[in-house]
């Protein structure tokens, strides 16, 4: 028998979790780069490792305090938006796209390389990094809230603090997309050449818009590994497929769209997965073992965004107007 009150409750912790929020945080830097700025950013991954293991390495490390490990990630991330766009945003979006894949995986197999063991952990990754992020929590010791949403203090304030990240960047994005910078912003996505001759530094603009998007990704990355360790198989090419999925789902030029897209995947993911494991154990499944349906959960996802993108190509809160990739 499938204890469905399991199920829905798995998934609905997944509503406001760090992951989901670190995600939605994500997915808002690529709407930065792609829906607004048509910039095709395939290493999303890369900006999140560097702000997980900036974190993580000057705490570790240099026993930084969490306000200058924060500025260090941020930092390391601003670097690599240089280099990445440099030499590529004077280019077609394409090539950006090539670097940013090649640049985000470079970054994770130099994390992975033994050579810098001591400092990153290799493989094992990194962990014991959260004490100072703890000291900061002022919620008393305890057990709050109720049914699927009861957590500790340090989770309550992981999240209180995740989703107050997620709001305030969503704020500042609505804000400086309504400025004239936005409007340049817009006008470098819909034709760049035009947005030239009318004077505009279009390479600065992107430069910027790089940057921003970048430093989004960065934070996400730090509060994706506040309730975990940091282990660079993390930060595979997928994890910037499924911030695109989140992306694409939600609608690519919106400021909620990344959120919303966030929480939809996650609950779908959790629900999948709870459903096939519970189906595999009560014979439901008999063809397929438990490896196999843990796979099998990807793929439910997978059709359910393919049905959206279909009959929903902009997204749930987006506009085909607005993104010229679906006209």
């Amino acid at each position: 028998m499938i204890d469905w009150g399991a199920i829905f409750s798995n998934a609905a912790v997944e509503l406001i979790s760090p992951t989901t929020a670190a995600y939605a945080l994500a997915a808002l830097g690529l709407a930065v780069h792609f829906g607004y700025t048509g910039l095709l950013n395939f290493g999303q991954a890369g900006f999140m490792a560097l702000g997980a293991y900036g974190y993580a390495i000057s705490t570790l490390t240099f026993g930084f305090p969490v306000w200058a490990s924060v500025l260090v990630g941020i930092g390391a991330s601003v670097v690599f938006a240089l280099i990445l766009g440099i030499p590529t945003l004077r280019l077609r979006a394409d090539y950006l796209a090539i670097v940013t894949i090649a640049a985000a995986e470079i970054v994770r197999l130099l994390f992975t390389t033994n050579t810098f063991q001591p400092v990153t952990g290799s493989a094992n990754g990194l962990s014991g990094y959260k004490g100072g992020f703890a000291d900061l929590n002022p919620i008393p010791a305890g057990t709050y809230g109720f049914g699927p949403f009861e957590y500790n203090a340090y989770d309550w304030w992981l999240r209180i603090v995740a989703w107050t990240i997620v709001i305030l960047a969503c704020l500042f994005t609505w804000q400086i997309m309504r400025s004239p910078w936005g409007r340049v912003i817009k006008g470098i996505r819909e034709d760049e050449d035009a947005v030239r001759a009318l004077g505009k530094n279009v390479y600065a603009y992107k430069m910027q818009s790089l940057i921003l998007g970048g430093v989004f990704g960065t934070i996400a990355g730090m509060i994706f590994v506040l309730p975990r360790a940091v282990v660079p198989s993390n930060y595979q090419t997928s994890l910037t497929f499924f911030v695109y999925a989140i992306l694409l789902l939600g609608g690519a030029a919106t400021i909620l769209g990344p959120v919303i897209g966030s929480m939809i995947f996650w609950v779908l993911l959790s629900f999948f997965s709870g459903f096939i494991a519970r189906a595999v154990e009560a014979g439901w499944l008999p063809f397929m073992s438990s490896i196999q349906a843990g796979q099998l959960r990807f793929i439910l996802v997978g059709v359910a965004i393919m049905l959206i993108v279909i009959y929903r190509p902009q997204g749930i809160f987006g506009n085909k107007k607005e993104l010229a990739f679906v006209k």
